[in-house]
């Protein structure tokens, strides 16, 4: 459950966008990504306790929220330590940054003691990355129902471009599918909308479907009810619980018997394509869409002027009293980078806007209103 709720702390505003946009501003200096910010935030900077060691000693003892070494685990989510250095343009690495290298250190001796597995990763963790998947795959959908992007019925009825990109990302997945595959997987996600048809059974006995597919007025009562479907709050939430139940019967577990706690969850054959297939639908027609690229480059530079503003000399002006601590205390310019990645980081998408009109705009929100 902790797993759960800590998963996803790390992201910036602006979500995958800002964490583009940081990981650009950072790559010469240990690059940025959510779920090593999100160790980061529970290991070192959530507020719990005040370190009066930093005041007294110059020195960053912060310890975070100061959680068991099982509970750090379980947000371990890829055991590879970030490049401290990189190339522009090198593409995002996901990890842990080095600065938090030696608490990996201390939670796996603790966890496994001397042990050296291929692939460290807890089975909270693997559970919690499944959790992920399956809300990635139904909870994107559903939300894309509400606001009227798409319906069931437009999502069986893609056409072959959109399933073509598709099936081009399960190939990253290893999971090899044609078009008429993937079609087929969608239709059968959706197979309960026949079932749930109010319409009389056909009495053809050739006819296998739950209405006569004869008819254009099937055709069309059918549309509508996927439109109806995707409009009612109701009937959403009936098609995500289906969704999650089927997916979560999905689930598999391989038993570490030497070590319980490298036991490891995971989709069988067929959830995975179909989680997947969700998945990647979600991201061709709606995060690549038009639509959402304005947005997405409305983003990142908001993100990437605000870095530039804080780094510059004056910058640590800028910065609430704690942050302005801190950076003074940070001994190179690589460790007040990473002071000011952390400030943005921890922004709201409101409040990182709120900020940057502050620093930028002509009609910045109210002077009185305090930073934290």
């Amino acid at each position: 459950e902790i797993a759960g709720l800590i998963h996803d702390v790390g992201h910036p505003p602006f979500g995958h966008n800002g964490e583009k946009a940081l990981d650009k501003c950072m790559i010469k200096a240990g690059g940025f990504e959510g779920n090593a910010q999100t160790l980061r935030i529970i290991t070192r900077l959530e507020k719990r306790e005040r370190p009066e060691v930093i005041i007294t000693e110059k020195k960053d003892c912060r310890v975070g929220l100061n959680l068991t070494a099982r509970v750090i685990a379980s947000a371990l989510k890829y055991d590879v330590e970030i490049h401290s250095l990189r190339d522009d343009g090198d593409e995002l690495e996901k990890g842990y940054y080095s600065s938090e290298g030696p608490i990996v250190d201390r939670v796996k001796k603790c966890l496994i003691g001397d042990f050296e597995p291929k692939d460290f990763k807890t089975i909270e963790c693997s559970v919690m990355d499944l959790a992920d998947d399956i809300a990635y795959s139904t909870y994107d959908l559903e939300d894309a129902f509400k606001g009227e992007f798409l319906s069931p019925y437009s999502v069986i009825a893609a056409d072959d471009t959109i399933l073509s990109q598709i099936v081009e990302k399960l190939k990253k997945d290893k999971i090899e599918i044609s078009v008429a595959e993937c079609r087929e997987e969608l239709i059968k996600i959706f197979e309960f909308l026949w079932e749930d048809f109010p319409n009389k059974k056909s009495t053809d006995p050739k006819c296998s479907s739950a209405f006569d597919t004869k008819t254009l007025l099937d055709y069309i009562q059918l549309y509508q009810y996927s439109l109806a479907m995707a409009r009612d709050g109701y009937l959403r939430t009936v098609f995500t619980s289906r969704l999650v139940n089927q997916f979560i019967n999905g689930v598999e577990v391989t038993v570490n018997d030497e070590y319980p706690i490298l036991s490891h969850a995971y989709f069988d054959a067929i959830t995975l394509r179909r989680v997947n297939i969700l998945k990647h639908f979600a991201y061709v027609t709606l995060i690549n869409s038009s639509r959402f690229k304005v947005a997405e480059n409305r983003g990142q530079e908001i993100i990437s002027r605000m870095y530039e503003k804080l780094s510059d000399s004056k910058g640590v002006a800028f910065l609430p009293s704690d942050f302005q601590l801190l950076h003074k205390m940070c001994p190179d310019k690589l460790s007040k980078s990473r002071v000011i990645c952390d400030f943005i980081s921890g922004m709201t998408d409101r409040y990182a806007l709120e900020f940057y009109e502050r620093l930028f705009s002509e009609n910045p929100h109210t002077i009185y209103k305090p930073l934290y």
